[in-house]
């Protein structure tokens, strides 16, 4: 076995991927929607622009996936002036509500058999660990 932590990355990125792709496909929706989902849920009336540059994404992209996520009913778009604001539709309620919670399930399906100290620790040590300050959609209880 690999004593790396890019290895233990990709195992875990590999397994949350598919726990969260089979929880989504419930709903109608794919990995890729997970995070614009959940920040317009977190950050309510926010603009397409916003939304891309919070996410680092792509403004091609970011474009396609808010036109597929209105399209589909997860999200509102409404013209403010010379912006477009997002809102989560009651569909996209549902969707915020399924995609908030995949993260707190999958932990507790992956860290089973850590206890309460472990875990802390483990996250103490992983937050030490990393460079880069979280994003703005952090996942919070």
């Amino acid at each position: 076995m690999f004593q790396t932590l890019a290895y233990y990355a990709t195992v875990f990125h590999r397994d949350f991927t598919a726990y969260t792709t089979q929880q989504l496909q419930q709903l109608g929706l794919n990995f890729g929607s997970l995070f614009p989902v959940i920040y317009v849920g977190k950050h309510p009336n926010c603009t397409q622009a916003e939304l891309t540059e919070a996410l680092g994404l792509d403004w091609g992209y970011s474009q396609r996936s808010i036109t597929k996520l209105v399209e589909e009913g997860f999200l509102t778009r409404e013209k403010d002036g010379r912006a477009y604001h997002l809102n989560l539709s009651d569909k996209g309620k549902e969707a915020f509500q399924v995609s908030h919670q995949v993260f707190f399930d999958w932990d507790n399906q992956a860290l089973s058999a850590l206890d309460d100290t472990e875990r802390k620790q483990l996250f103490a040590l992983l937050a030490k660990a990393t460079v880069k300050e979280a994003s703005s959609i952090c996942m919070k209880p």
